[in-house]
């Protein structure tokens, strides 16, 4: 399952990450590691203009030609947004709160932390604030590894929080998925050592959309966490329409050493306004904000926005049914080319291709369209973020064309 990846084969087949670019040495690395240690196959630049990172010139020089202008995406599906929000309470929440942005907002942080864990049926101790929940993710790979040890997570998975740790000296013990890419608990637990200091889970997870049984994880989390913290990312959970899953809050307030991130950035269409949460115990969350304060990143407005859209569930259904919608339209027309995709619990689709990576990405670029490749078991895939359905029309009569 794991692939390794050296800079030179990065440089060669596009597998650089966007956060990764900066930081080669780490990837070259990646070559000499084991599988138990992690060797990601790395995910593919994406190419969009929006990303600072294209302006760079090693990567125009690997994808497109660096005298011509930069492309204009008018269909962006490369980053998992939600393209039907900000909602409009949150919109007119912003407009109403921003007069007052000259103030700090600690009573209304409260207040929204007071509402989030009445939701999530915690007390507000459990609850530690962010400008998104990848925020959290880094905030606590900083303090749990500045002094070592490993972490434990499914291979592939979101590598925001490992590749952190591994930024300041922990270890990547990979466990590659089952065959239906759901999470290998059994592995997983079995990859525990004495130097574990953290097993993250992504469920649903990305970048391959699937989702692992709600009962088997609750019982892995509830059993496992007496050994070690278990940090169970739920950003796309809200959208996990017919799946066999739940969340892992419930273990909290039976005192279970499980942390559980969430976002405002998916179902409620809040990626640019930054905010997310994670509900851990109060004495883990302790731990981090004795080094950082996650709620300091949060603007005054976007406190607000973040309160009214908790309450707007007439736009969570929405984006659900639709984004729902949607994807069966590209599950039906991914078939009708011929390609196979992991079926998906989330805002996006994964599948693989029979071009390479940066080929695809540049022949979408000259047509406007932003999506994501990466390469899982030596093969290129295409992710490719669910957008309204006249997005994924768009996007569908593309990958006709190169076919």
């Amino acid at each position: 399952m794991s692939v390794s990846v050296n800079r030179r084969t990065a440089l060669k087949s596009g597998l650089l990450t966007l956060g990764g670019l900066a930081a080669l040495p780490q990837l070259s690395e990646a070559a000499s590691r084991t599988l138990n240690e992690g060797a990601f196959s790395g995910e593919l630049l994406s190419l969009d203009p929006d990303q600072r990172i294209f302006r760079s010139p090693m990567v125009r020089e690997h994808f497109l030609d660096p005298m011509v202008a930069r492309p204009k995406i008018t269909t962006k599906l490369s980053s998992n947004e939600n393209p039907y929000g900000p909602p409009l309470s949150a919109q007119e929440a912003v407009a109403e709160s921003v007069k007052r942005g000259n103030r700090y907002a600690w009573q209304e942080m409260a207040d929204l932390i007071d509402k989030i864990a009445k939701k999530e049926g915690v007390t507000p101790e459990n609850i530690m604030m962010g400008p998104g929940s990848s925020d959290l993710l880094e905030k606590v790979a900083l303090v749990m590894f500045m002094n070592g040890g490993n972490i434990v997570s499914a291979d592939p998975c979101y590598m925001s929080l490992v590749n952190v740790a591994k930024s300041v000296g922990a270890t990547w013990k990979a466990v590659p998925c089952k065959e239906d890419w759901s999470h290998d608990l059994k592995a997983m637990e079995a990859a525990i050592d004495k130097d574990t200091k953290l097993v993250y889970i992504c469920n649903p997870n990305n970048p391959v959309g699937s989702i692992t049984s709600g009962k088997e994880l609750l019982d892995f989390c509830a059993r496992v966490s007496e050994k070690v913290p278990i940090f169970v990312d739920e950003a796309y959970i809200e959208l996990a329409v017919g799946a066999d899953t739940q969340s892992m809050v419930s273990l909290i307030s039976q005192n279970k050493n499980v942390i559980v991130a969430r976002t405002f950035s998916k179902i409620m269409g809040m990626a640019g306004i930054r905010v997310g949460y994670m509900a851990a115990q109060p004495e883990f969350l302790k731990k981090i904000q004795k080094i950082t304060r996650g709620g300091m990143g949060i603007s005054y407005t976007s406190i607000f926005a973040a309160s009214a859209s908790l309450d707007d569930a007439e736009f969570q259904d929405m984006t659900r049914t639709k984004n729902h919608e949607a994807k069966k339209y590209l599950y039906s027309s991914l078939e009708k080319m011929g390609y196979t995709y992991i079926p998906s619990y989330t805002n996006f689709v994964i599948f693989p291709i029979n071009i390479p990576g940066k080929e695809l990405l540049s022949k979408m670029i000259t047509k406007g369209i932003g999506v994501k490749a990466y390469e899982i078991q030596n093969k290129p895939w295409c992710r490719v973020s669910i957008g309204t359905m006249d997005e994924m029309k768009i996007f569908v009569g593309a990958l006709q064309d190169l076919s």
